[in-house]
């Protein structure tokens, strides 16, 4: 169900929806900056463009370029030098969420910890199992 929201970049009253996180206005506003940028990055010699190369001639704010590129609205196969920071790192990426580096140590984590409550478990059902020595019934 759709709510009352303040708008996160000029702070007016909206009704929030799953399709737009800012009023109308800022939303037109963010519409023809993705024009300024979808035009630039289209044109032949700017294909290879960096991002801040791409923010430098637009004049577009650099988190609203990724944001294009988060909501896929800009491609990144057609685009060879643009991407995004990873969300743990902040290192420039591609696709996914985390770099490789990231993902490593996570998964390294994770399989750490999951030795150490195996080992646990091993240690609380040793202490669960007894053994009688002569039994007298």
């Amino acid at each position: 169900m759709s709510q009352l929201e303040n708008c996160p970049n000029c702070g007016q009253v909206y009704v929030e929806n799953a399709f737009r996180e800012v009023c109308e206005s800022c939303y037109k506003e963010e519409e023809a900056k993705y024009q300024t940028v979808y035009k630039y990055i289209r044109q032949r010699e700017n294909r290879t463009a960096t991002m801040d190369q791409v923010v430098h001639d637009t004049e577009v704010e650099e988190y609203l370029i990724v944001k294009f590129i988060k909501k896929g609205r800009i491609q990144l196969v057609h685009f060879p030098n643009l991407g995004y920071p990873c969300d743990r790192c902040g290192r420039i990426i591609r696709e996914d969420k985390l770099c490789q580096n990231c993902k490593k140590d996570i998964y390294g984590q994770l399989s750490q910890l999951e030795r150490e409550e195996a080992r646990e478990r091993a240690i609380r059902e040793e202490g669960k199992t007894y053994h009688v020595i002569n039994k007298k019934f």
